[in-house]
């Protein structure tokens, strides 16, 4: 399989993906490398399994239908532009290919902001994908949600 993780971040969904034995592309825009994932990933033997890039959401620099899966991890909020970033998910998705989103709820932003008061507000990916075709599947658990479209 071929994964992509948009916004690395701590590394949390990249090195989770690793741990169960996949490779992983993941990627955040330049300059905003603000955590230290690879401690972590070096930590429990995984950092072979992850590629880092500077990538854009809104302008991916992969091909039409190159993932199987893509993931974004407590990050859509922080995109600028949602709806551009959407299609350039679905556009390198492979056919049968998953998007998961797994989305902060507005209860998760607020304990978020315990330690960061000027975090962004949530968002539901929903809001953005009202005229697709994509089936969703959401799971709903506590302080985070996860949207997972599939492209059929």
């Amino acid at each position: 399989m071929k994964i992509l993780d948009i916004g690395t971040g701590r590394g949390t969904m990249a090195i989770m993906l690793a741990l169960k034995g996949y490779h992983v592309i993941t990627g955040e825009p330049e300059g905003h490398d603000w955590a230290d994932w690879r401690s972590s990933a070096k930590k429990v033997g995984v950092e072979n399994l992850i590629t880092f890039k500077h990538l854009n959401a809104e302008q991916l620099p992969f091909s039409n239908s190159e993932f199987d899966a893509i993931f974004v991890y407590v990050s859509f909020h922080h995109i600028n532009d949602k709806i551009s970033a959407l299609k350039e998910f679905f556009r390198v998705a492979k056919q049968h290919g998953i998007i998961v989103i797994f989305e902060l709820t507005p209860e998760g932003v607020e304990e978020v902001r315990m330690s960061f008061p000027s975090h962004a507000n949530a968002v539901d990916p929903r809001d953005y994908t009202k005229n697709t075709s994509y089936s969703l599947n959401i799971i709903e658990h506590g302080n985070i949600n996860a949207y997972i479209y599939k492209k059929s």
